[in-house]
């Protein structure tokens, strides 16, 4: 098992993964801040779903998400229809112009990724991805899950919580 240092080392290297997600949005459209991307991209990987379950996925609470739907809504990326199970609730789900923008956003994001990590190899590129896969295993679903305080919490970055 590691030592106490390397592990006080990991919770620093992590904390200034803050910096390459603030980066990263950088480079998202100035109609698309990265809440609206964050609905897009768990839309498409997860497929349509009610608010109460992307607000859950988001890890934000459900006054956050209705204002981050209504956004893309706005712009026509996403649709919201009445849900067959219950007519109280909506199905959210992607728009062929809300598919458009999410390829964009993944194009964006893999150029930018290539540039910085251009002088990796496709080993370590390979390596990186396998021991971060790995890391957020060892941590189980934490989205769902209300994280309890600890020592680390002032250390530790709070937007690494919002998806990529």
């Amino acid at each position: 098992m590691a030592e106490q240092a390397q592990f006080e080392e990991l919770a620093r290297q992590l904390s200034a993964v803050g910096a390459v997600k603030r980066d990263l949005g950088r480079i998202l459209p100035h109609d698309c801040p990265a809440g609206s991307a964050a609905v897009l991209t768990l839309l498409g990987g997860h497929g349509d779903m009610r608010i109460s379950r992307l607000a859950e996925l988001l890890a934000v609470d459900m006054s956050v998400t209705s204002r981050h739907v209504a956004h893309v809504a706005e712009r026509g990326w996403i649709e919201r229809s009445p849900d067959p199970a219950d007519k109280r609730s909506r199905i959210l789900r992607l728009t062929p112009a809300g598919r458009a923008t999410l390829v964009e956003l993944s194009r964006r994001t893999a150029e930018l990724l290539a540039e910085r990590l251009s002088d990796w190899t496709d080993e370590e590129v390979a390596q990186l991805i396998r021991l971060m896969t790995r890391l957020r295993a060892s941590f189980g679903d934490c989205r769902s899950a209300h994280p309890r305080p600890t020592a680390l919490a002032p250390v530790l970055d709070t937007t690494t919580r919002t998806p990529a």
